[in-house]
């Protein structure tokens, strides 16, 4: 009984520190944030691989992560509070999108204040892409392509994939062609990604350092709601992203100092504030275009 026990003990030990190794896929964005505008931004992003997944996301805080910790844990061993927010580069894109191997099935997933607790709210999609592949090919970096269209979120889509990396994968929802994605754009030019380069991360960790110190813990849990209440909930969020922590926003809360700072918590707050409004008011070109998401 004592030796099965042992047993028993090595296994769970062993499966909680094995190693997660990942196939991170990096792909530069570039997108025309404003409808009336011809100008274009770049961000970079990432497609990062494991054994039952793909996770989809802006690769720009992840860059940061080893960085923050620094700043972060220097900031709890002082016990004093510095504001970071003004050292780092913030993300142009705040959705991650799973993808669950083999079925495909899609989640997208963002982050929204729930009081002073953030949260992940998310919904599922079951998006079967409809491609038409085309004769032609075409030399994208280090790989022969061959080109695909289709259809989604009231947009025309080209694609160039290559079987040379037989994934049926690619950045944002975009899958399902016979090998992996190297490019794909719209048909205006919105937005375009093309694979720069791909590497090995081993002990991958899904959520970065920030994520996992940030209230709610190692990223929290995902809340699944239906993509209606999703587009609702969020839509609400981006309009008054303090909104369900003003509540409990107290005049005697709101002048209290921050530890070791001249900053109050009500300053901080208003800073916090906005941080999001001008990230949220940065964009008015969405990827998927509105009257399209509602006539799904």
């Amino acid at each position: 009984m004592k030796k099965i026990f042992v047993l028993i003990a090595f296994t769970a030990f062993f499966a909680l520190n094995a190693q997660v190794t990942a196939n991170r896929f990096f792909y530069e964005l570039t997108y025309k944030p404003k409808k009336d505008s011809a100008k274009l931004e770049k961000v970079m992003t990432v497609l990062d691989v494991v054994k039952d997944k793909s996770i989809y996301r802006d690769y720009t805080l992840i860059a940061q992560d080893s960085i923050l910790k620094i700043q972060v844990e220097a900031m709890q061993k002082a016990g004093t509070f510095k504001d970071i927010s003004k050292s780092i580069t913030m993300p142009k894109f705040s959705e991650k999108i799973y993808k669950f191997y083999p079925s495909m099935k899609l989640q997208y997933v963002e982050r929204v204040a729930n009081g002073f607790t953030p949260m992940n709210i998310g919904y599922n999609e079951d998006l079967k892409l409809v491609w038409k592949i085309q004769a032609g090919k075409e030399k994208i970096g280090a790989y022969d392509t061959q080109k695909a269209t289709t259809e989604y979120g009231g947009r025309k889509w080209t694609a160039w994939f290559t079987t040379a990396i037989p994934l049926q994968d690619g950045p944002y929802k975009f899958h399902g062609l016979p090998g992996l994605i190297v490019k794909v754009t719209d048909d205006g030019n919105n937005y375009s990604w093309e694979l720069k380069g791909n590497r090995k991360i081993e002990n991958f960790k899904e959520t970065t350092y920030i994520e996992s110190v940030s209230p709610g813990g190692d990223g929290g849990k995902v809340l699944e709601v239906s993509r209606e209440k999703f587009e609702r909930t969020f839509s609400d969020f981006k309009k008054d992203p303090m909104a369900t922590a003003r509540p409990y926003l107290t005049a005697e809360l709101m002048a209290q100092k921050l530890p070791g700072s001249d900053l109050t918590i009500g300053q901080m707050m208003k800073q916090q504030e906005k941080m999001l409004n001008d990230f949220f008011n940065a964009n008015d070109n969405p990827i998927e275009i509105p009257a399209a998401k509602a006539k799904k």
